[in-house]
């Protein structure tokens, strides 16, 4: 369980009390508003649902909690300095665990590779699957450790906002291949195709189509190596509630179960925001953690966009969609010694099947599975010696000429689901099964008011990141700013958070900020 701490966040000092809303209570508007709370604003955060974290939050069910979203963390030390610029100590306030194996990948034909921190280790997995593939795996490594100091250290913890902030980078992009794909990379280092899927299939905890997503993101497969793999104790969503207890007792409030119907605009600048009950909220900026599209598209419906139109949006190209299985299983904690916190099933299709999803927007008879077993970790997930797991499976958004229907496909592909499970990981657990729930695209789509269901907004591909994404500061109404998944700099723990910190460079300090108050006095 998380532990209160009893340092306090710097009470606001000065004159100034400028307000500021974020809309949505995800991680990163979360994030967004410790980090407003830091620059002196009396923060308000309103969120749709009764509890914050947004997809990082969680459901009870019989007993076993269920972490709806994000279910590791890693580069640990964003959360870290996110608590420090608002006086507090991260790990005093939330607990985290290393695991160690990260994840274990299995394919059809029983053979697997196991996902560990330590660099010799990791040469020893390769060494055993393709001894000719190891002196490609360490160049593999080499070129991952350079994208991160580029891709992460310098792009995604500034702001990309400006034209000439992507043509000073465009020689490095060029130099470093952003053109070619995660798998392309990954096929020009090594030649098994296991190894290849293994070091390629990162961009998919992202929404990204690993054949066609820029290689900038097998930064990815460094961050696991420098930082670890880490679980929450509690979960993600006890995360959150540590963020917004912060947000609290920086003097913010969180308006739970409050939806914004409209960002509220005047003379080109946000003024606040209308709830769906009508009820009006004066502010001095608005920052929006919802989706950057459905900003765009519905909280700004009455404003004329020049670059965020609804046809550009639609144009876009979307992260795929996600079919989550949440079960809990009777007297099983004992039961299956060789699985554990994290394992990856792949079918018997790679290229074929992420094609099927991405670009066909066909749902496969077969299917990969990530399966998160956090009781091997937590034993508070579940009642005593049974086990909590969430199975999830990506699958077509509804965006596409011919969307599935998940009426009619929710409970056939849960069949498919438990076959492949009972088969090859899980022997025997559907005789256990006991409390359970899914989710489809249809869900994303109206409990997180994701465009076409997608698990991860705007797919970050070439030319949907950086300077291409939606930036953090609107070009289009002063005073409004996004943040989350959906912007710079894309999706993940890392980057909705990171776009909190690059939002805090964009926003100016309370001090001196024309306040709502006075705007009404003149």
């Amino acid at each position: 369980m998380i532990q209160a701490v009893h340092a306090k966040s710097p009470p606001v000092t000065g004159i100034s009390k400028a307000r500021a809303i974020v809309i949505g209570a995800g991680l990163g508007g979360l994030a967004s508003a410790m980090r407003l709370g830091a620059k002196g604003y009396h923060v308000t955060v309103v969120d749709r649902l009764d509890v914050p974290g947004g997809r990082g939050s969680c459901i009870w069910k019989d007993g076993h909690r269920f972490d709806l979203g994000p279910t590791i963390v890693t580069v640990p030390q964003v959360f870290k300095e996110l608590w420090a610029a608002c006086g507090r100590d991260f790990h005093s306030e939330v607990d985290l665990r290393p695991l160690d194996p990260f994840y274990e990948i299995r394919w059809p034909d029983g053979s697997t590779f196991t996902a560990r921190q330590d660099t010799d280790a990791m040469k020893a997995e390769v060494a055993r699957l393709s001894p000719g593939d190891v002196a490609g795996y360490e160049a593999f490594l080499r070129d991952s450790e350079e994208r991160y100091w580029f891709g992460f250290e310098d792009l995604g913890r500034r702001p990309m906002n400006k034209l000439r902030d992507l043509i000073e980078v465009l020689p490095t992009f060029v130099r470093m291949r952003a053109d070619r794909s995660v798998f392309g990379h990954a096929a020009k280092r090594v030649r098994d195709e296991r190894l290849r899927m293994a070091l390629s299939f990162h961009p998919l905890f992202i929404g990204g189509d690993p054949f066609n997503v820029t290689s900038m993101y097998i930064l990815v497969s460094h961050l696991e190596k420098a930082f670890g793999v880490h679980y929450a104790m509690g979960g993600v969503a006890e995360m959150a509630r540590a963020m917004a207890t912060v947000v609290t007792d920086q003097g913010g409030r969180l308006r739970m179960n409050a939806e914004v119907d409209e960002i509220l605009v005047r003379d080109g600048r946000a003024q606040g925001v209308r709830l769906k009950d009508g009820e009006v909220l004066s502010s001095d900026i608005v920052v929006s953690n919802a989706d950057a599209g459905f900003s765009y598209s519905n909280l700004l419906r009455h404003q004329t966009k020049r670059r965020w139109t609804d046809q550009r949006l639609k144009r876009s190209r979307w992260s795929m969609g996600l079919y989550v299985w949440y079960f809990g299983t009777k007297g099983t904690r004992a039961m299956w010694p060789d699985v554990g916190h994290h394992t990856i099933l792949n079918g018997p299709r790679y290229r074929g099947l992420v094609r099927d999803i991405f670009l066909r927007g066909k749902l496969s008879d077969d299917m990969s599975l990530y399966v998160h077993r956090p009781s091997v970790t937590d034993p508070s997930v579940a009642p005593e010696g049974d086990d909590t797991f969430y199975v999830l499976s990506p699958v077509p958004h509804l965006g596409h000429r011919n969307p599935v229907d998940w009426d009619a496909e929710r409970e056939p592909y849960r069949e498919k689901m438990i076959a492949m499970l009972d088969r090859e990981l899980l022997p025997g657990f559907a005789d256990r099964i006991t409390a359970s729930e899914t989710f489809t695209p249809v869900e994303f789509r109206d409990r997180y008011l994701s465009p076409f269901g997608s698990g991860f907004s705007i797919e970050p591909r070439i030319l949907q990141s950086a300077w291409f994404r939606p930036h953090n500061v609107s070009e289009e109404i002063e005073g409004l700013y996004l943040t989350g998944a959906g912007t710079h700099p894309g999706a993940g723990l890392p980057g909705v958070v990171s776009s909190a910190e690059v939002l805090a460079q964009l926003v100016p300090d309370a001090v001196g900020v024309a306040t709502v108050d006075r705007l009404a006095a003149e």
